[in-house]
């Protein structure tokens, strides 16, 4: 049994208390980390404010996680005790998404990521012998250790500072996949990008490594517009300025190639999609504010210009290689990673996240303290 500490959630909409906590010892198909570095996500917010997921409180949540493996059960054989390890989402590895390399789309996905528990319903976190919900994304790790498993646990090459690692596991995954493998810019082509988070910024660096022309993104914090530009971003606009569209047209007056949509908001997926070109694509990421959110979708110009829209999990990514790739990009100095963050301790984690809506950062790190 471990004593750390933990950002807990135990109510909706609540701020996160950080209490001390009693983390079990991994089983046999379990590995331990310490944890040097989690990013906070927009899902974790979601989480904490009970918007889609049906996770009992109290819990721990935090899926971006990264450090150094202590300890890891009878059964694992990827990963040993020193290893610097990025945390990823969970998979079964057996079903035929899985097998096909398609984990993010998993048969097991939500019960093994969502459910605040493991497999068998237990869980290894407690507090003054309460159960706590964990398990998050296969990690929960909102705290100074968490468990982990060998689906979500890749291993870094040597040389990289873990504690900024984390966001790799599923921000900056979800955006640079998305352009990479989803939509598979080809060099010389445009792209719109709705929204200039974690994951509208990585796309924008991903999009530079493929070489697109044009690389346009939408967003209403002008730091962040800024950053975009230094990101290698070749226009940034105001959406409050005029219509999205319409300022897409003054650049690219034929429309985009491809448009990537992190926002989640129908009225903003709206203006990406009246924004594509002839066959362009529209991908979509951003998880909406309600369960039941729709877009209005013009059937004639679609069917007329042979458009398409696609949704997305994790930027249709594998972690296992994906990871490393994106890791080695940033030891190219070609995929800045850092030039995102913002690190804070783990009690602070209230103000990292007020301070993340305020515009004030893009992507908070919290260091346990």
């Amino acid at each position: 049994m471990q004593q750390i500490r933990v950002a807990v959630c135990r109510a909706h909409g609540q701020p996160f208390s950080i209490e001390s906590a009693q983390l079990e010892d991994p089983l046999e198909d379990e590995i331990l980390v310490r944890i040097a570095g989690v990013g906070i996500c927009h899902t974790d917010i979601v989480a904490q404010h009970g918007g889609l997921y049906p996770i009992a409180l109290p819990a721990v949540f935090g899926h971006e996680g990264a450090g150094e493996v202590v300890a890891v059960g009878a059964a694992i054989a990827t990963v040993k005790m020193g290893d610097k390890v990025v945390l990823s989402f969970g998979s079964c590895g057996h079903c035929a998404r899985c097998v096909h390399h398609d984990s993010a789309y998993c048969a097991q996905a939500f019960p093994i990521n969502y459910s605040g528990a493991r497999a068998n319903g237990t869980t290894a976190l407690s507090i003054a012998g309460a159960r706590v919900s964990g398990h998050f994304f296969g990690q929960s790790s909102f705290a100074s250790y968490a468990i982990a498993y060998e689906s979500n646990t890749i291993v870094l090459p040597d040389g990289f500072d873990a504690s900024i690692m984390g966001p790799l596991g599923c921000g900056i995954q979800t955006g640079a996949g998305t352009v990479m493998n989803t939509l598979a810019c080809k060099p010389g082509t445009s792209l719109l990008i709705t929204g200039g988070g974690t994951l509208g910024l990585s796309a924008v660096m991903a999009a530079s490594v493929q070489g697109c022309a044009t690389i346009i993104v939408s967003e209403m914090h002008a730091s962040r517009r800024e950053l975009a530009l230094a990101l290698g971003a070749t226009h940034a606009i105001d959406p409050r300025a005029s219509p999205v569209a319409e300022a897409v047209r003054e650049i690219s007056p034929a429309g985009v190639d491809y448009a990537f949509d992190t926002t989640g908001l129908p009225d903003v997926m709206a203006g990406a999609l009246a924004s594509l070109g002839t066959r362009g694509t529209l991908a979509i990421a951003g998880l909406p504010p309600r369960p039941d959110a729709t877009i209005p979708v013009p059937v004639l110009p679609m069917i007329a210009y042979g458009q398409t829209i696609k949704g997305l999990v994790e930027g249709d990514a594998s972690p296992k290689s994906f990871i490393p790739h994106l890791a080695n990009l940033y030891r190219q100095g070609v995929f800045p990673i850092d030039r995102l963050m913002k690190k804070y301790k783990l009690s602070e984690i209230n103000q990292a996240i007020s301070e993340q809506h305020e515009g004030l950062c893009v992507k908070p790190v919290l260091i346990p303290d």
